[in-house]
């Protein structure tokens, strides 16, 4: 029985994925795997996600350079949520140019910027 075997995808072959820094914990990103694109970011320690939106598989990094190698990989005890513990190449993980994709907290009923933009996405995506 392969490992991936044991992993529970939905009804669309697909499972959530955690990307956190492997230093800090910090959450960096939640996107989706099928099969294969778990199967390749074990097989070459990078994460690589199944794009809902453009219906293929995306390797972190293949436009912005911005790579996730891999560290650590987890299942939840339902075995249907990955966790990675990932290296972000760049210190970006998301489109905006931020560290996190999780930039926005709520406070008083607002939700608020509270991390910079490290870079402008119209540098990274030219």
């Amino acid at each position: 029985m392969s490992w991936l075997d044991d992993v529970k995808f939905d009804s669309d072959g697909l499972i959530p994925a955690i990307a956190q820094d492997h230093q800090s914990g910090r959450i960096l990103m939640v996107a989706w795997m099928n099969r294969e694109a778990l199967a390749l970011t074990v097989a070459e320690q990078r994460a690589t996600y199944w794009s809902r939106s453009r219906a293929k598989l995306w390797r972190k990094g293949e436009e912005s350079g911005h790579v996730q190698k891999l560290i650590e990989l987890r299942l939840d005890c339902d075995a249907d949520v990955i966790t990675m513990q990932v290296e972000q190449i760049g210190g970006m993980a998301c489109h905006t140019g931020r560290e996190s994709c999780f930039y926005r907290r709520l406070h008083d009923g607002q939700w608020q910027t509270v991390d910079p933009v490290l870079k402008s996405p119209d540098e990274i995506y030219s």
